[in-house]
């Protein structure tokens, strides 16, 4: 047996399986089970595997991740991570898998503060799932607190998890804290108030969420996608609070459907925010719509 011949096995299974992208995933799969990089698989690839229980071990671990990815378990949920802000996240089946759209969110409120000049200031995430926003926001921005909410407690314990690994030098002068609970009532009611509002919050309207792909509608967590019946159910609760812990100037910073921009616009200026603004995310979808508390 050879790695070559491996990777030809799993990439004809995953390919019968209407896997997406089967070459990818069964590469990626074979150099986790063997605990390979890419320069050496290329090069040790047609050579024998010797027949010792560290390769029988490895085999097998690498074809029941091809199982699993047969069944269509994202590929990242099998590797256990995710990379996101060119920071390796923990994600598991309790949380929403980063995407790269979700970093087009980031990348503004790291641009506006740099914008503003403004340093130490204090940053709430509401439904933050893996931590990926607030995490890479306390890693790469000016903040001194960042505070993390989900109703979720797996998803909190992941987050908790992915902020101890990647925040333990922003630790030594900063503050993370994690509360469970609904949006703004998991808060402790000492009447903090924030610079920054972020969230990627669940926006997909309910009878959408069967049409989705198999990887997102049987194995990621279904209060983490479904907005209820419109989609907008947690914008316009969001809308509605968001004020009352939001400084003089405060940013609210929202993650929207690619078709959402009108009508999340329209949410927000009713509650009376102002300056509302819309940013496209790399493919150039509407993703980011930021609005100002009015002072």
């Amino acid at each position: 047996m050879t790695l070559f011949r491996l990777l030809t096995e799993g990439v004809r299974i995953l390919e019968q399986a209407g896997s997406p992208d089967p070459k990818q995933d069964a590469q990626q799969l074979l150099l986790a089970a063997f605990h390979l990089d890419m320069v050496h698989f290329l090069l040790n690839r047609m050579a024998e595997l010797e027949e010792n229980s560290k390769n029988q071990a490895s085999i097998k671990l690498y074809r029941d991740m091809i199982g699993r990815r047969k069944k269509r378990c994202p590929l990242q949920h099998i590797l256990g991570r995710q990379e996101f802000m060119g920071m390796e996240f923990f994600v598991n089946r309790h949380v929403l898998i980063p995407r790269q759209d979700t970093e087009t969110l980031v990348e503004k409120v790291l641009e506006h503060q740099r914008e503003d000049g403004q340093r130490g200031q204090a940053l709430l995430d509401l439904c933050t799932g893996s931590g990926c926003i607030a995490v890479s926001l306390a890693a790469r921005g000016e903040f001194d607190r960042v505070t993390c909410t989900d109703i979720s407690k797996e998803a909190l314990t992941v987050a908790m998890r992915n902020g101890e690994v990647l925040l333990s030098e922003w630790k030594e002068h900063g503050v993370i804290e994690f509360f469970q609970g609904d949006l703004f009532d998991a808060l402790p009611k000492d009447g903090e108030k924030y610079d920054v509002i972020t969230s990627n919050p669940p926006y997909i309207p309910t009878g959408m969420i069967r049409t989705l792909e198999p990887e997102v509608r049987d194995f990621e967590p279904s209060a983490a996608l479904d907005g209820a019946e419109d989609g907008l159910y947690f914008y316009r609760r969001i809308g509605e609070r968001a004020a009352e812990y939001l400084k003089p100037r405060g940013t609210l910073y929202l993650e929207i459907g690619y078709d959402q921009k009108e009508t999340v616009s329209r949410i927000l200026e009713d509650a009376g925010y102002k300056d509302i603004q819309v940013y496209k995310d790399l493919p150039g979808h509407d993703r980011v719509i930021l609005a100002r508390r009015r002072d």
